[in-house]
């Protein structure tokens, strides 16, 4: 292996941004040799010891090094298949070069026969890491506000502004749910370089990014109450309360096509939420491992997102555009199957011919996936947005009407 390519295979799953200078200097000395006292210094710095010993990994990019310590007998899989282990004193080794965009999935078995947890890990995008010359924009302080459709709730809250906006000309819009996951650069998501980058790119317009998180009443957390009720009261606690406090400091564009919103699992349906019941608010959807089950179904009071597959089929069709992802190890429990009803919506935004994409991987209930393509999940969100423009109506890409409908492949466990 070129050693430009070890050093990447050595990069921590920690965000490797600028800042971490001992780590990447420890990182530099282990590319010269994985036998050294310097790559053992710099593995024991990336991987602390517990993890060394039940096992793990470090990566940047598609670049991956998994390392076990002092456990001669064991067994590695990587995305659920079983992988060469190279010995290096008392270190089990594995090097691979993984497809980028997607999360791939690790499982030791440090004594050979007992499974550890299986971890989700990000493969990022170039994208997703920070760039010299790319400007960076402005977070906001944390702002607390309180709402009046949601009598008692006060809710934290952010605006990102990019560099390239200018206080002259109105800006697109993304609302993203869950906003306190996004709003530190180092943190998994690296939502902040993303957006950064697209937009030095021109691959994304000059958007108002902001950030919302969860409301609290008193000392309960409405997330659930919030996101995945089937109803417009989130969509008009954005409209008229969130937007128009934006607006009074920034100029804003007010046209739906302008206008996405975003967010994992419960913030996921909460996003098509949004779109579904104000598509003359919001056009522009991206739902990651959404909640798509029954978690707030009351049946004859509320509908909850199980209802979505139907309602898709049944009702007319909106003019909205849906970036979805998910995982066939996602969660099954009391409220339904979450990989079962993303395929379910799937098919159903497909048999009406709606401009959607779906990557169906094969995660667990986590960012890994969301946050491995969310570059390319940006881009096609927003793919030929004109600033000239006010509206759209969006079209099937004809590439997905040559495609199969989703199916579930495991049809027996015998």
């Amino acid at each position: 292996m070129p050693r430009i390519l070890l050093l990447l295979a050595l990069a921590a799953t920690i965000p490797l941004v600028a800042g971490d200078d001992e780590n990447l200097k420890a990182l530099s000395l282990a590319a010269r040799s994985m036998n050294s006292a310097e790559f053992r210094q710099a593995l024991e710095q990336a991987i602390p010891e517990k993890a060394r010993q039940t096992g793990a990994s470090i990566s940047h990019g598609g670049d991956f090094l998994y390392a076990i310590e002092g456990a001669p007998k064991a067994r590695l899989l990587v995305n659920d298949r079983p992988v060469r282990l190279t010995a290096s004193g008392n270190l089990l080794l594995h090097r691979a070069t993984l497809a980028v965009g997607r999360s791939h999935s690790m499982q030791w078995f440090a004594d050979g026969a007992t499974p550890g947890a299986r971890v989700d890990q990000p493969a990022y995008l170039p994208e997703n890491y920070s760039r010299p010359g790319v400007p960076q924009g402005t977070l906001s302080e944390k702002m607390v506000g309180e709402s009046k459709v949601y009598p008692g709730l006060k809710y934290d809250w952010w605006t990102y502004v990019p560099a390239q906006y200018d206080g002259s000309t109105p800006m697109a819009v993304m609302i993203w749910q869950d906003g306190q996951s996004h709003v530190v650069r180092t943190g998994a998501s690296r939502t902040l370089n993303v957006i950064d980058n697209l937009t030095h790119e021109k691959k994304i317009p000059v958007m108002i990014s902001i950030f919302i998180s969860p409301g609290l009443v008193g000392e309960q957390r409405w997330r659930s109450i919030q996101y995945d009720s089937v109803n417009d009261t989130y969509a008009r606690y954005l409209r008229d309360e969130i937007l128009t406090e934006v607006a009074k400091k920034y100029k804003i564009r007010m046209d739906a096509y302008s206008r996405a919103i975003g967010g994992n699992s419960s913030g996921g349906i909460c996003a098509f939420n949004a779109a579904w019941f104000m598509p003359d608010q919001f056009s522009r959807v991206m739902s990651r491992i959404g909640s798509f089950t029954s978690i707030q179904w009351k049946p004859g009071v509320l509908d909850g997102g199980n209802v979505y597959p139907n309602m898709v089929r049944k009702q007319p069709k909106r003019n909205i555009r849906v970036h979805m992802t998910d995982g066939s190890e996602d969660l099954e429990n009391s409220h339904g199957s979450w990989p079962l009803q993303n395929i379910q919506l799937a098919n159903s935004l497909k048999m009406r011919e709606y401009d959607f994409h779906f990557f169906f991987g094969n995660s667990q209930h986590n960012g890994a996936q969301g946050n491995a393509d969310l570059p390319a999940a940006l881009v096609w969100l927003w793919r030929g947005y004109d600033p000239a423009k006010t509206e759209e109506v969006y079209v099937m890409d004809p590439a997905e009407k040559t495609k199969p409908y989703f199916r579930v492949a495991t049809l027996n466990r015998e």
